[in-house]
């Protein structure tokens, strides 16, 4: 894993009020010491109501946590019923914003180019886009894996220039492995993430590649993030249900210990 520094996301979904977040972060907090955060970034991304609460607590006591959003829009602002721009997010200090995740792109019919203009957003307010890209199990199957999630990184990362991108985090995530309780096997993980590096490397070059952090999410969980975190060109990990339990995501986050 070169000299990356790895990083751990949890990305709580649709999850917890602003006095659960609270609670799950007070308990984080006392479950893990300096060295995990010594050893890599450790992020939470709260929904957006408790952004703010979470914003608070981290900066009142001091917490070395970063802060990320699960979804931003595009345009500064305007006539956008429910949305939230990144001009907003950056001034709550928000470090990381998730774009273009799977379940966005399903639901929300997110193209490459929505996600494209998402992630220039981020980047245009000095905020760090966790990318994400995946395929489902039919893409799998069907041998398409591999360039179903290289074109979503062409499509998302379409005029970026090498400057602008700066410290980029790409999320391989797996759409049949996300909250189905199944995961990527070590090697599968590891050779799409290598995939991922490689395709960063032909759009980028080499020092961006090898500088730009590649995490693995899909049911992640403390049984299996040791073998998944050995990998070569795994850089860390973007978990989803185990984030919303202390203790897991604790032993997740500490599991270099």
């Amino acid at each position: 894993m070169a000299d990356r520094e790895p990083i751990i996301a949890g990305n709580w979904k649709m999850h917890k009020d602003h006095l659960e977040a609270i609670q799950l972060v007070q308990k984080l907090a006392y479950l893990l010491d300096i060295a995990d955060y010594d050893r890599q970034d450790v992020v939470v991304c709260p929904p957006f109501v408790s952004l703010r609460s979470i914003q608070t607590m981290i900066d009142s006591d001091k917490l070395p946590l970063g802060l990320g959003a699960q979804n931003c829009h595009w345009e500064e602002q305007g006539a956008f019923t429910g949305e939230v721009s990144a001009a907003m997010l950056a001034r709550l200090n928000v470090g990381y914003v998730i774009c273009g995740h799977s379940e966005r792109r399903a639901m929300s019919g997110e193209s490459d180019q929505v996600v494209n203009s998402k992630v220039r957003a981020v980047i245009n307010h000095q905020m760090t886009p966790i990318l994400c890209v995946g395929e489902t199990l039919e893409q799998r199957e069907s041998g398409d894996a591999s360039a179903v999630v290289v074109g979503q990184l062409e499509g998302s990362l379409a005029g970026l220039t090498t400057a602008e991108l700066g410290g980029l985090v790409v999320a391989y995530e797996p759409v049949w492995a996300i909250g189905t309780g199944r995961t990527a096997s070590s090697a599968d993980a590891q050779e799409m993430c290598a995939e991922v590096r490689a395709t960063v490397r032909r759009l980028h070059g080499d020092e961006f590649a090898d500088a730009t952090r590649v995490q693995y999410g899909g049911s992640v969980k403390p049984g299996n993030v040791r073998e998944l975190m050995a990998q070569p060109d795994i850089d860390g990990a973007l978990v989803g249900g185990a984030s919303l339990n202390a203790e897991d995501f604790a032993l997740i986050v500490s599991h270099r210990r």
